[in-house]
């Protein structure tokens, strides 16, 4: 019987196996930011340790820099604070920081693939969630805590159990105006917040074959929403052409024998999985989310879901999330009035989310709604620089977006851009949890910068298909 990808990659960066059963794990890469790393490198300070390979270590500032402003000092003292210790611990320990005085800046789940720095076959960690964007290129990567990034600044190794490994497969071709936030969404949904739970998910099948490198980092970001502690997709010529060239992609003969290695990662034709999920395409449409967890979707043209559809240990939760979102059982989606549009994130904050965009709204007059607060956020300066020279900055900014500089922004708020009241925000990001953007009642309804468009415009949720009157041609 043959292994996947998961099994490989796990063993040949295995040093070895503890007394708990647990396993240590080499961490090829980890990348840093500010919130998580200073208890780390000061853990270490007080130690009298050394960061043992400061060149697998790459920092960034996101979370809490601001779009708006990001003139030095700060204005948020203790935002300042935070940067001021990044950049002291990452000259003192020897770590490269991708400064926003460099345009070197984003968000580190969308510069660690810029630069090339991600790879197939990699461990890859950082203390963040939504680490498991890096499996988009068939690497292995964790979302970890505050003292594991100490641990790896230290030992460059992570310690942690042996995952099962569920395959998820798309087939099919998705209907126009269907986008890889939909797949995501449409899977967590069947699946639920906690059905991946010890498990690694390999997304493959005829749709994740033909998504583009950025339509498969926007799935693997949302592993984690679907309890998964990990998700990757095999790496393929989609991914080499992607990686090669870039600033840490390897050069000359190390170019021919990488990919050697890359290719001998892949899973095994006859590789045996701990579960297989097949899903077809055709039955996905642009979701929204309607209540406090990611799973908590619905299809745009369907209605909120009754209360007995749901098992019955799960019904409190449902309950919770009508309260909390005003929603009525069997209300339907389409309609609910936004007070706010985000397109932004690390899920859905690439050149390629905002070009959907700005062909769907190019030259059609489209201006955002008088009562709607819509604002742009890319992920990236890099990707920041490219949409100037395509004039996609502009676009939106005649359509009534305030286009922003680069951040995490409103998708968690650690920053001035934050929800007010119980306003509401169509949202391109990957959380919907209470408060997450900022307001302790502010509410968030999750989906593709597409549907976030429309809905800036419409005022209010609107299936995409129909407001920009979409074809029905051949998709994904």
């Amino acid at each position: 019987m043959g292994r996947n990808l998961y099994q490989k990659v796990f063993e040949k960066h295995t040093v070895r196996q503890m007394p708990s059963g647990q396993y240590q794990l080499m961490m090829g890469l980890q990348m840093i930011h500010e919130v998580t790393s200073p208890q780390a490198f000061a853990a270490l300070r007080e130690r009298g340790w050394k960061v043992l390979y400061p060149h697998r270590n790459f920092a960034t500032v996101d979370h809490i820099i601001p779009t708006h402003d990001q003139s030095r000092p700060l204005v948020d003292s203790l935002a300042e604070e935070m940067l001021q210790h990044l950049e002291k611990n990452c000259e003192e320990y020897g770590v490269r920081l991708l400064h926003p005085s460099r345009g070197e800046q984003g968000i580190v789940h969308i510069i660690g693939p810029e630069m090339g720095l991600t790879q197939p076959g990699m461990t890859i960690c950082c203390g963040d969630s939504h680490t498991s964007t890096h499996g988009a290129f068939g690497a292995l990567a964790f979302g970890i805590g505050t003292s594991q990034v100490r641990d790896v600044l230290a030992t460059q190794c992570l310690v942690m159990d042996k995952l099962k490994v569920r395959r998820i497969e798309v087939n099919g071709k998705l209907r126009p105006g269907v986008y890889a936030k939909d797949v995501t969404l449409y899977i967590i949904n069947r699946l639920g917040v906690k059905g991946g739970v010890g498990y690694a998910y390999e997304y493959a099948g005829e749709v994740f074959d033909r998504m583009t490198m950025e339509e498969r980092m926007t799935v693997c970001n949302m592993s984690i929403e679907g309890g998964a502690r990990c998700g990757y997709v095999n790496p393929d010529q989609t991914t080499y052409d992607y990686v090669k060239g870039r600033e840490y992609a390897p050069k000359a003969d190390a170019w021919d024998k990488a990919v050697e290695y890359w290719e001998s990662i892949r899973s095994d034709a006859d590789a045996e999985y701990d579960d297989v999920v097949v899903y077809k395409a055709e039955d996905i449409e642009p979701m929204v989310t309607w209540g406090i967890t990611p799973g908590q979707s619905t299809g745009v043209t369907a209605n909120i879901p009754t209360l007995d559809e749901f098992p019955e240990d799960e019904q409190p939760l449902i309950e919770e999330a009508y309260e909390y979102m005003s929603f009525e059982a069997n209300q339907p989606i389409k309609g609910t009035k936004i007070d706010v549009a985000f397109i932004g994130s690390c899920t859905n904050g690439r050149l390629s989310d905002f070009a959907e965009v700005v062909r769907m709204i190019k030259d059609k007059g489209f201006k955002v709604a008088d009562h709607v607060r819509a604002i742009a956020v890319p992920g990236s300066q890099s990707v920041a620089v490219q949409m100037a020279e395509l004039g996609y900055d502009k676009i939106l900014q005649e359509a009534g977006f305030d286009y922003r500089r680069a951040g995490c922004s409103m998708c968690l708020a650690m920053n001035p851009d934050k929800l007010k009241g119980r306003e509401v925000c169509a949202s391109s990001s990957n959380r919907n949890f209470k408060g997450r953007q900022g307001s302790p009642t502010g509410r968030t309804l999750l989906m593709s910068p597409v549907m976030v468009a429309a809905a800036a415009f419409a005022g209010e949720v609107v299936d995409s298909r129909e407001f920009f009157g979409v074809a029905e041609t051949a998709g994904v």
